[in-house]
């Protein structure tokens, strides 16, 4: 079978440029967290990869990102636990 990629629709457009808007802001906020502590970083940035996950899993829907950011964000929560 011959595979031939899906032709640029607004739409799809739309949900690539979101996406990397989405990664660009969750870059430049954390910078901004210099007074986090490491598992407060954790959790944020556990919940920015999981919303970037969640948008392109989905095709970009409000329910993955936002679900994707919420499983990302317990994630990154409880793997940098104190112990």
């Amino acid at each position: 079978m011959k595979h031939t990629p899906l032709p640029a629709t607004p739409a799809r457009t739309l949900s690539t440029a979101a996406t990397v808007v989405l990664a660009l802001s969750t870059t430049l906020l954390l910078g901004a967290c210099s007074g986090m502590s490491h598992q407060e970083k954790s959790t944020a940035v556990g919940a920015g990869v999981g919303a970037i996950g969640g948008a392109i899993l989905t095709g970009g829907s409000t329910a993955g990102t936002l679900g994707g950011a919420a499983v990302g964000g317990v994630i990154g929560h409880e793997v940098d636990k104190p112990k």
